[in-house]
């Protein structure tokens, strides 16, 4: 069946149905399905449960694929011969909603007020997620087909690690080919402006640990005779970063790939306010590499920041010692063309060469991924522009994020594809805080704009 002049069957669809698909997300949000708590684990398969059900229910076939943790939804429609494919992911556990005495009404008793629903999970990524299940529901049940087949890939472990994705992906990898991955869990650039996210930066994270005696001594009767541990990471920490914000690890800048003059245009024509920026972090001036605006620094250049230190005494009144050890938790936010392996030889590089032999350290390595960027010129970019005209009534704007999706680099890594990164929420929709919230005009709008994509798709 041609999708030629389909799309006023399928809004018509959408709109009558509006209703009913916010009771659907409602019904959704009071699954607590926090993926980190054990106590949870059986709510977390309901969801898993009730995405499937939801995707069989639109017209896909759809499997509930069992791992060594949570279990992982696939579904997919793969009836229309010649037409791109497009891999949808998204996931269904959410944060814990801790602290509760600062949620104005309960987590996971979903409460529309304001505009907006607020419940763990009404954003990330529950909201996002469903409006692609929705949209496919409108295109198979008004027109019967669809313009491009389509996979789903929607996990249960995103917020503890994605342990097992990436096993299923690669062992999934020739049922998983596709043209295009098309993702919801970011933000619109600010109300009203609409936004396509094209690159995301890496990240490294490391723990370095300095040891000294072999336990806390009393600081009166050692002190100014053996090193304090604190000291010396102080120190160290704090040889980091230049007097211009750059950071002193060896090789750090070596493979950064540069702004484009065409990026930086696009950033500096970007409504930003400093005041405001500041204002609503409640900080006093801006601080970073010289050299860069705000938001290029926050998207697109490297950063190195210690996330938590650790030693000696920290209750309450003093305590008069030298601490047996001190320990410093440092990740790095990496743009495109940065080895990881690289920087965290530099950073383990860094101290070691500045460590007195009066402590000893010791360095481990965590998690890490790449930095992506796609290309803002290519068919399918042109694409997801044209849909969310559509959607949202106005172009949308291109701009990077300076947080990082591993799955984006998963992708492109083991499948070859690049991802469209469409977010409907805002940044301040108190994401993993306490009432998390989810604009219903924009839920509504990122089903509509959905909608389009598949047909825009298709049309290249």
């Amino acid at each position: 069946m041609s999708s030629d002049g389909a799309m006023p069957i399928v809004e018509r669809y959408l709109a009558d149905r509006a209703p009913r698909f916010v009771d659907e997300l409602k019904e959704f949000l009071r699954i607590p399905s926090v993926s980190a708590i054990s106590a949870h684990r059986a709510d977390v398969r309901r969801a898993a449960e009730w995405v499937r059900d939801q995707l069989e229910s639109a017209g896909l076939k759809t499997e509930l694929v069992e791992t060594e943790g949570h279990p992982i939804v696939y579904a997919e429609w793969m009836h229309a011969p010649g037409a791109p494919t497009a891999l949808v992911y998204g996931h269904y556990d959410v944060q814990p909603p801790d602290p509760l005495n600062e949620w104005q009404t309960p987590p996971f008793e979903p409460d529309v007020r304001d505009g907006h629903v607020f419940a763990r999970g009404a954003t990330d990524d529950k909201g996002q997620m469903l409006t692609h299940v929705k949209s496919v529901e409108a295109w198979l049940k008004a027109h019967g087909s669809l313009p491009v087949n389509v996979r789903f890939v929607i996990e249960g472990e995103e917020e503890v690690g994605s342990n097992n994705l990436d096993r299923f992906l690669a062992e999934r990898r020739e049922q998983l080919a596709c043209d295009v991955a098309v993702v919801s869990d970011t933000s619109q650039y600010a109300p009203g402006i609409p936004a396509i996210t094209y690159g995301l930066r890496g990240i490294v994270a490391v723990e370095v640990t300095l040891h000294g005696p072999r336990q806390d001594l009393h600081s009166g009767i050692f002190g100014g005779s053996i090193a304090n541990p604190c000291n010396v990471l102080a120190r160290l920490i704090g040889e980091l970063h230049d007097a211009e914000g750059r950071v002193q690890i060896p090789g750090f800048y070596d493979d950064v790939q540069p702004l484009t003059a065409e990026e930086r245009r696009g950033f500096a024509a970007l409504p930003f306010s400093e005041e405001s920026f500041l204002k609503d972090l409640g900080a006093s001036a801006v601080a970073g590499e010289q050299g860069f605006s705000t938001l290029e620094r926050r998207w697109a250049r490297p950063t190195c920041d210690v996330n938590g230190l650790t030693g000696g005494y920290q209750g309450e009144g003093p305590k008069t010692i030298i601490p047996a050890k001190a320990s410093a938790k440092i990740t790095c936010r990496l743009v495109p063309d940065q080895d990881n392996d690289r920087i965290v030889a530099g950073i383990e590089q860094f101290f070691r060469d500045r460590c007195p032999q009066s402590v000893r350290l010791e360095f481990k390595s965590y998690h890490g991924c790449p930095a992506t960027v796609c290309d803002v010129h290519s068919p399918w970019m042109k694409a997801a522009q044209r849909a969310i005209e559509v959607g949202f009534g106005k172009k949308p704007v291109l701009i990077r994020e300076g947080g990082s999706i591993p799955v984006v680099g998963t992708f492109k890594e083991v499948l070859g594809i690049d991802t469209l990164l469409l977010g409907w929420g805002q940044n301040t929709d108190n994401l993993h805080s306490p009432n998390e919230r989810f604009s219903l005009d924009a839920f509504q709008r990122g089903i509509h704009a959905s909608a389009a994509l598949w047909q825009e798709l298709a049309t290249g």
